[in-house]
């Protein structure tokens, strides 16, 4: 299916520009790339790919020499040399990936040259015979190539000739150059000619391509590789009156006043001819500074794979200790498809990582198989209690979204604390002591929470990752709601700063963390004399929170330890949540009046119903004074996000200090979510960077999309060259299969990895099955057995099983025509083409052709109606 290559590539890969299949002979590629250039500047595509191959099927051993004709004698292509008689043939393949250079500048490119100028012409009947080179032809093509590039011929260095080694070809060749940069008073051999027919024989319409990357990789390097087996000029070649001159040797190619530059052509047999004018990349400016840690993702599609991959980086980087490390994963991250099997670590410089690649540390390389792609995010934000002094100061040093969030932050909070939270957040060390004990204030707690918390989802949102819904706790509802548009900035700011302070001025209490459920629980509190204790938070189904007077819930507490209930003191100034609120409710509703509230445009969880917060409930000021006064009901509210995630388990990540949320979440058992946390646990000795990085790793290896250009908006980055996919290779080249003869066997008892040739009664050996979704089953009956023969048979691949996808299998619509046939002669019975595509798998299939056969059961023979039953 040579014809359909392009367009069986544009599917394969969703390439949506023009899919153009080109055939000029041997210009073919070259002609092909100008082709690309053309749409590229036509803006009919933005990148493009453009080649050649050219394969022989089945190889053969050498040839036979025919006197006169483009072969050589003796197997060796001596372009340009007095014993060239002809070229040899070779096989290859060749593609070039081509982007306009302001896009490829813009975009951070790896750039190996630049195309200056290019041509196409045809030689008409302006020449000997169809078949034979045109000078006049070739000498305008270069020309006008040439005169594209608006340069001066004198500064071209190399020219990659179409050198065939024929004796006419190469004089023709020179001559046509000649009449081109013979009019410039160039020095003779001032500029290198060569072929690459001498290195790799005449690869038909790949051997433009072959030329052009030759050329391209002499430019990008500085050397010019040698062209083989010249001694002595073609006598009609007189070298010593031209610029030119073969070069034999590999030779350093110095750059001067201008760029390095140099010219491809090709040749097409039947006049069509091909020239392209290259320049060397322009020089790549210095990085730009970077995070001093870095992400590095490898995916495949096995675990072998994926350790092989890592083996490969590891040693690619050992032998480029020049590569900037912030380069390598941004090339990782933005140039390689994620496939299911996983791997991350974060790392601080090229040593580290070659280090972690190579032995793969389990304390620093994390795995994961995720098959999903767009796994849903939510965002839980932590209330009062999990903030310490120094949370994110990392953050706040190295990240600028962060900074600029928590100083706006800061700046819009100081008239209202009369302090500033900064100076309490990121103290000096001998200031850290008394920046603790003001931070555990309420007053100023509250609002450098959400400080804190308001700051870290913007960088979150920064870099791409966007919740799907949000939910808080307590406090953490006014930054879901805020990020929802409930409040804006300015508005929720006041509102936190006066509601900490009002609730500082109530007198203090006490709170007390039960493990016990709910329904096990209130009794205990209803029988507390005058009702003074409060249900304040239900975390998890059984794990609650009571508040109250100090005197209550110190009862309490006693009474719990007599029944052996585990039971321990929330560090809290106040009693939240309980009727020690009620003496500012008032107020409260009254200030909140006066704010503008918005419909949510984000879904977030209600702490006071449970439930998906409505439009009505948050503009609603009384709903915020409940919020403050009635049991945060956190359990309900994972329980019904949990409940309505049930295809797709969703990624709750907690924004804000600390694992609470986080260890909560994993006591609810409905579905099993991914839980990750943004900051450290104070303990924790990790920097704040490396463990936010590592927590966006994380997000990757558990299936949530990211958009990793964000992650680098601050920076200047540019893809580098490393090691590509490590294809777990096959080989399926058609050879000669060694046949031997067989008795004749049952269909059911062949091997698995076999397959018979019902006509010469051999044997041939099957690829094993590739890597499936679906699980395999074998056929049961004789009609899937049937089947599963005719697929194996035309498929080259077993076993099959009765729900593989057919299409999966390798199959193509010329295949299922094929099969369709096989089973028609096995059945007595009409099967169109359009069953195999409605029913793809043999399971499928085989119900079709059994209804069919029912159908006709009266008229089948015994055989028939044997393998039917």
């Amino acid at each position: 299916e040579k014809d359909h290559l392009t367009t069986r590539v544009s599917y394969k890969l969703n390439l949506r520009g023009p899919s153009i299949n080109l055939q000029t002979a041997c210009s073919t590629s070259l002609v092909a790339t100008i082709v690309a250039c053309q749409n590229l500047l036509l803006r009919q595509c933005d990148i493009a790919l453009a080649g050649g191959v050219s394969i022989s099927v089945p190889h053969v051993a050498g040839y036979r020499y025919q006197e006169g004709g483009v072969t050589s004698p003796d197997g060796h292509c001596r372009a340009f040399d007095a014993q060239g008689q002809g070229t040899i043939s070779g096989n290859g393949v060749g593609v070039v990936v081509l982007k306009r250079l302001a896009d490829a500048l813009r975009d951070g490119d790896q750039i190996h040259a630049v195309i200056r100028g290019f041509a196409l012409n045809n030689d008409g009947a302006n020449k000997v015979g169809y078949t034979a080179p045109g000078v006049d032809g070739q000498a305008e093509v270069i020309a006008n190539a040439l005169a594209m590039a608006d340069i001066d011929p004198a500064t071209i260095g190399y020219v990659e000739a179409h050198g065939t080694a024929t004796p006419l070809g190469d004089p023709i060749e020179i001559a046509a150059l000649n009449r081109v940069f013979g009019q410039q008073s160039q020095q003779p051999g001032s500029c290198a000619i060569g072929s690459v027919k001498t290195n790799v024989g005449h690869l038909d319409a790949a051997s433009g391509v072959a030329g052009l990357i030759k050329t391209v990789m002499a430019l990008e390097h500085g050397q010019i590789p040698p062209s083989l087996h010249f001694e002595r000029p073609n006598p009609l070649i007189d070298f010593a009156s031209s610029p030119f001159a073969v070069n034999t040797a590999l030779t350093e190619w110095p750059r001067h006043d201008t760029p390095r530059r140099a010219g491809v052509s090709s040749f097409g047999i039947g006049g069509t001819n091909a020239h392209v004018v290259l320049e060397a990349a322009p020089p790549q400016p210095a990085p730009d500074p970077s995070r001093d840690w870095q992400i590095l993702t490898l995916s495949a599609r096995s675990d072998e794979a994926l350790a092989q991959a890592a083996q490969r980086l590891a040693a690619h980087l050992r032998h480029h200790p020049d590569l900037d490390l912030a380069d390598v994963a941004y090339t990782l991250h933005i140039g390689r498809k994620t496939f299911k099997h996983r791997q991350m670590f974060v790392c601080r410089d090229l040593d580290e990582a070659i280090a972690t690649l190579e032995t793969q540390d389990p304390e620093k390389v994390q795995r994961s198989v995720q098959e999903q792609q767009d796994r849903p995010v939510v965002f839980m934000f932590p209330g009062q209690g999990a903030q310490y002094v120094a949370m994110a100061r990392d953050l706040y040093r190295e990240e600028p979204v962060f900074r600029e969030q928590l100083d706006r932050c800061a700046e819009l909070l100081l008239p209202q604390l009369e302090l500033d939270i900064r100076d309490l957040l990121y103290p000096d060390s001998e200031h850290e002591a008394a920046a603790a004990r003001e931070l555990s204030q309420t007053r100023v707690t509250q609002p450098a929470l959400f400080a804190v918390e308001y700051a870290l989802a913007q960088l979150w949102l920064s870099w791409g990752v966007r919740p799907q819904a949000m939910l808080g706790h307590s406090l953490g509802e006014y930054v879901a709601a805020t990020l929802a548009g409930v409040f804006s900035l300015e508005d929720v700011l006041a509102l936190v700063a006066r509601r900490g302070a009002m609730i500082q001025a109530l007198p203090s209490g006490a709170m007390l963390s039960v493990s016990l459920p709910e329904d096990e629980l209130r009794p205990l509190l209803n029988g507390v004399p005058s009702g003074s204790l409060d249900l304040a938070v239900v975390n998890a189904p059984g794990i609650c929170v009571v508040a109250g007077p100090h005197t209550a819930i110190e009862r309490l507490e006693a009474q719990l330890k007599q029944l052996g209930t585990d039971c321990r003191r929330v560090h809290t100034s106040h009693a939240f949540h309980s009727a020690m609120m009620d003496p500012l409710l008032d107020a409260f509703t009254e200030y909140v009046s006066t704010i503008a509230l918005h419909p949510p445009a984000i879904p977030y969880l209600s702490n006071v119903t449970g439930t998906w917060t409505t439009a009505e409930q948050a503009t609603d000021p009384r709903y915020w004074t409940r919020h403050l006064r009635e049991t945060v009901r956190f359990t309900d509210n994972l329980q019904t996000l949990l409940s309505e995630n049930t295809s797709s388990s969703p990624i709750l990540l907690e924004v804000g200090p600390g694992r609470m949320l986080g260890t909560l979440a994993r006591q609810h058992k409905l579905i099993n979510p991914a839980v990750l946390a943004s900051l450290r646990h104070p303990h924790d000795q990790q920097s704040d960077a490396a463990f936010l990085l590592t927590t966006l790793g994380q997000l990757w290896l558990v299936g949530a999309r990211l958009d990793w250009q964000r992650l680098y908006a601050d920076e200047r980055r540019r893809r580098v060259v490393l090691p590509t996919y490590p294809f777990e290779r096959q080989r399926y080249w058609i050879e000669p299969v060694a046949w031997s003869p067989t008795e004749e066997r049952d269909a059911m008892t062949t091997d698995a990895n076999t397959e018979s040739d019902p006509q010469s009664g051999t044997i041939a050996e099957l690829h094993p099955r590739p890597e499936l979704l679906t699980p395999f089953v074998a056929p049961s009956s004789m009609i899937e057995q049937a089947i599963a023969d005719a697929w194996q048979a035309l498929l080259g691949v077993g076993p099959i099983g009765i729900h593989d996808n057919f299409f999966d299998l390798g199959g193509h619509s010329l295949m299922a025509t094929q099969i369709i046939a096989r089973l028609r002669d096995v059945f007595p019975i009409e099967l169109p083409v359009s069953d195999i595509f409605d029913a793809a798998t043999i399971a499928q299939l085989a119900a079709i052709v059994e209804a069919k056969l029912i159908e006709k059961l009266d008229d089948l023979s015994e055989e028939e109606a044997r393998l039917l039953l």
